[in-house]
């Protein structure tokens, strides 16, 4: 090929030169090594003769069009400092702006011989040609390049199955406009001794060397000027043999930058260790097709699925199904395609099952693979075999971490000197077998799932499982210990990145202990310990289960064994009172709880005890005795000082007089309840009485300010509520802001749209954390709302559904609004017998119970029932309903159910031709509010009083 010339600036300042023509950065005449995007940085700088170049135009010039961030700009500043070494002041940054290029420099020409586009293309190569798209890596790709352009020497650094070689292939077959450079690659994972790796090297890039030990050196010496990329393929066996190669072409061949696929780094100066990442997977909630597709693991299994000949559906189940293996699988990719080969006999969700015993299951790789990259279990040998033996011993032992671990906990579990266990733990770090988060004031690690998995498979085939369990079990004993005591003094998000992280390992660690080779008093300890999680991450079927069994295999005859046996008590009451069909054994749990509570005088789970019992009494419909529950906990805490436990009495009394029916009673024990509340300086806790007092408090206030009619203040509170809830981060309380106090008074506000929009919010965050009781009342309020928002056959439907699952906690006083709706839904829908039935049963329930907040509302609905044409019609019957709800509505001070009922009294007087009737009866209960004009109710009322107005 022929070359151009012509004249070429080169631009000089004392001992430096920038050659424009050829692309060089040069030190008395010696080439300085530098990338290709920081050496165009360069030459726009030395363009400007000293003058400030902005960041943006550097971008813009550099880049061409393409959004870059600072961070890239900075990493090939940076490069260009390292190059001018002394000298690296030259470089000036202007802060903030821009940077200059200080000096004298002065331009020659010169003649410079450039290579035609011809000749570039025809540079040698024996990258292979791709047999299959690389998939999820375009983002990897461009910030290889990058690096390329800033670094000599970039190793692609990460565990087995992780995509290095792939990446590193697919990064040199696509290599950026105007890139001139030999590109080869080297292939180290068969060589069986670190001394061939030079001859290795030597022989694929045509050198031929005398001698029978070639040197890196000399290597360096033979490739010498040459424009080269050199891909050194799977260094980790022979690593300190290629680190020697590596740091030899890098300083004494100026043309040739290289990349090493390696599981730990060269550890030279100069490289750039690039840890390749997982593909993205998706998190646990449900996306349906499009939202999981979108995701670079699930696309993987999709397209290596369906080219193998897998023809399964993609719907929800399937997807979700993908989804999970994805995950699992900690979005490796090479496992990933193992799992998708089996997908041409398997299901997904067969497949998910099978991962548990992935190491037999995952054995399909291609044929034409390394023989370590045809089964999952080779990939990892591989890693595994090359470790010395204290480092493959404290690997096994960290298999029995089911998610992170600290450095402490490390420690024990290993049985190892702090000086040795921080430098083993280091060297797994460092070859990608343990991962480190090295930010925030407590470091942590973790492994992969498929790397614990072959961790824990080791260290059962050693014998070392039980002894490292044991350990690992007692030291949660004891960490877990502080978690209560730190619940007062941290916030949620703190306490929860500081212990919830460890909620897996403290499973598994339970498993172990009650299983046939497992300590079991260990076991009842630890589940002591763990409560105040289950608690703070509001897992109550967990909680029931791990206590119940806890119970079970409590040593009675141990020094503290009433002592367990209270606490455990305690957590299995609370969980009882939240799910669905156990309810009523949370009361003899409560109760147990409160006597051994006297008889150890701990006054801590005597409040705990009792305010269980009250709330106990709640769900049962036993108000009077919630009442004096209440009133016995107020007496405890009346001289104790604690301003926590004093709100938790203001509002127990609250919620009871509230049930009860005497509203203004109720509103003046919240308010006291609030006035505490405001002089508080501690974190109100979460874990003595399950929620937290504060945002309970004031989903209380906004019933209790609804039902006497400051519908604008009641309003005002929700909004604030939910965002106080959503803020607070305690799963439960969560959904009692929600289901308590937002839904019920978006709902009876009029506000379908804002009720839908709570009720979705309420939905959603029990699919996130699995609270079935709340999902249940959710998905009834849906109904509610669809059957008033005009979707009655499909709305009454799902209102019916519900409720069925709902139970004997149908009863419960947060589903008593779902039922009287029921029964009015039913009388729209022409059910009107089935509708009597359903409110006669509530009343009668309620008289029973003394459940008096909603009975003004329950007979209101049955007088309009009883309005209905049909064999059940009676005006006068409907009329004494009416009457009856107004008299409680006002006895109780409830003004709006007193405005309810009055528009349909109101309502009976128009249909009778008695306006002026209708007149009276709407006028002086509308005249009593203050506020609220805009709520539905309101809004008809002046409607009906305007259209009877005289004329």
């Amino acid at each position: 090929m022929m070359a151009e010339s012509g004249q070429r600036p080169v631009y000089t300042c004392s001992e430096w030169e920038i050659d424009l023509a050829r692309r060089e950065l040069r030190a008395q005449g010696e080439v300085v090594p530098l990338g290709g995007r920081a050496f165009e940085i360069l030459a726009e700088l030395v363009r400007a003769e000293g003058d400030l170049v902005t960041k943006n135009d550097l971008a813009e010039r550099v880049w061409r069009g393409v959004f870059v961030e600072e961070s890239a700009l900075r990493v090939h500043i940076a490069a260009i400092r390292r190059a001018f070494g002394a000298d690296r002041d030259m470089l000036a940054t202007d802060v903030g702006r821009g940077y200059r290029l200080l000096g004298s420099w002065q331009i020659r020409q010169t003649d410079a011989p450039l290579q035609s586009s011809a000749s570039q293309q025809l540079r040698s190569t024996n990258i292979p040609n791709a047999s299959f798209d690389l998939i999820g890596r375009a983002t990897a790709i461009a910030h290889l390049w990058e690096l390329l352009s800033a670094y000599r020497v970039v190793t692609l650094v990460g565990p087995g199955g992780i995509g290095k070689t792939a990446l590193a292939l697919e990064a040199a077959r696509t290599a950026p406009p105007g890139f001139a450079a030999d590109r080869l690659l080297v292939e180290l994972a068969s060589l069986p001794d670190p001394k061939l790796v030079c001859s290795a090297v030597a022989s694929v890039l045509g050198i031929k060397l005398e001698g029978e030990d070639i040197s890196p050196e000399a290597v360096a010496r033979a490739i010498g000027v040459r424009q080269l990329l050199l891909i050194l393929d799977n260094c980790e066996h022979v690593v300190d043999a290629v680190a020697q190669l590596a740091d030899a072409i890098v300083s004494r061949s100026p043309g040739t930058t290289i990349v090493a696929t390696s599981r730990e780094a060269l550890r030279i100066d100069g490289e750039h260790v690039y840890r390749v990442p997982p593909l993205d997977v998706p998190p646990e909630s449900r996306l349906g097709y499009g939202g999981a597709s979108a995701y670079t693991a699930v696309e993987l299994f999709m397209t290596r699925a369906r080219a193998l000949g897998s023809n399964f559906a993609p719907d929800e189940e399937n997807l979700g199904a993908v989804a999970s293996i994805c995950r699992r699988l900690d979005g490796i990719p090479l496992a990933i395609e193992f799992a998708a080969a089996r997908a041409v006999m398997l299901s997904p969700a067969k497949i998910a099952v099978l991962l548990d015993d992935r190491f037999k299951f995952l054995t399909t790789g291609r044929r034409t693979a390394l023989p370590r990259q045809q089964t999952l279990r080779a990939t990892l040998d591989w890693s595994y075999d090359l470790l010395p033996e204290m480092e493959a011993r404290i690997l096994r032992q960290l298999g029995v971490f089911a998610g992170e671990f600290s450095l402490e906990a490390a420690i024990v579990v290993a049985g190892e000197g702090i000086g040795e266990l921080t430098g083993r733990l280091a060297g797994l770090v460092a070859k990608s077998l343990v991962l480190a988060d090295i930010g925030g004031d407590h470091p942590q690690y973790r492994l992969l799932d498929t790397t614990r998995a072959y961790a824990l498979d080791k260290l059962r085939a050693c014998g070392e499982l039980d002894g490292a369990a044991r350990r690992l079990a007692r030291y949660y004993c004891g960490f877990l210990a502080r978690a209560e005591a730190d619940s007062e003094a941290k916030p949620q998000a703190e306490w929860l990145k500081l212990y919830g992280r460890h909620i897996d390992s403290v499973r598994s660690s339970l498993d172990w202990a009650f299983s046939s080779e497992g300590d079991a008093q260990i076991g009842v300890a630890l589940t002591a310990a763990a409560i105040p999680l289950w608690v703070q991450l509001s897992l109550l079927a967990e909680c029931r289960e791990r206590t119940e069994l806890a119970l079970a295999h409590l040593d009675e005859s141990a020094a503290n064994a009433r002592q367990l046996r209270m606490q455990l008590s305690a957590a299995r009451a609370w969980s009882l009172m939240y799910g669905i069909g156990r309810a009523r054994e949370a009361g003899p749990a409560w109760v147990e709880t409160l006597g051994l509570a006297e008889q150890l005088g701990d006054n801590d789970y005597l409040l705990r005890s009792l305010w269980g019992l009250c709330i106990d009494q709640f769900n049962n419909g036993e108000f009077r005795k919630a009442l004096g529950l209440a009133r016995r906990f107020a007496d405890v805490v009346a001289g104790s000082g604690n301003s926590v436990d004093q709100v938790m009495a203001e509002r127990l009394l609250a919620t009871t007089m509230h049930y009860l029916g005497d509203q203004r009673l109720a509103h003046r024990h919240i308010d006291r309840a609030l006035a505490r509340l405001s002089d508080l300086t501690a974190k109100p806790q979460v874990i003595r009485f399950r929620f937290d007092p504060r945002a309970s408090a004031h989903y209380f206030q906004a019933r209790i300010l609804w039902l006497l009619g400051f519908a604008d203040q009641a309003l005002s509170v929700v909004d604030r509520n939910v965002e106080e809830g959503r803020t607070n981060g305690h799963a439960l309380t969560f959904c009692s802001v929600l289901g308590q106090g937002a839904c019920p008074v978006a709902f009876l506000a009029g506000d379908l749209v804002l009720a839908e929009r709570y009720c979705t919010m309420l939905i959603e965050h029990t699919e996130r954390h699995p609270i079935r009781l709340w999902s249940v009342w959710a998905r009834a309020f849906r109904g509610m709302v669809m059957a008033r928002g005009g979707d009655l056959e499909a709305g009454l439907s799902l209102l019916r559904k519900a409720l069925g699952l709902a139970g004997e906690a149908r009863f419960l006083p947060r589903f008593l609004l779902l039922v009287g709706e029921l029964a009015a839904c039913l009388g729209e829908a022409g059910e009107i017998s089935q509708g009597l039935a359903t409110v006669d049963e509530a009343l009668a329930r309620c008289e029973a119970r003394d459940e008096r907040w909603y009975v003004a509302e329950l007979l209101r609905i049955k007088g309009e029932l009883l309005l209905h044409a049909g064999a059940h019609f009676s005006a006068a019957a409907a009329e004494q309903a009416f009457d009856k709800a107004s008299e409680m509505a006002r006895g109780q001070g409830a003004l709006f159910w007193e405005l309810r009922t009055a528009i349909s009294l109101a309502q009976l007087r128009i249909s009778q031709s008695r306006p002026a009737d209708a007149r009276d009866i709407l006028e002086p209960v509308y005249g009593k509010f203050t506020e609220g004009f805009e709520i539905a109710d309101l809004r008809r009322a002046r409607t009906m009083m305007a259209q009877l107005a005289p004329q």
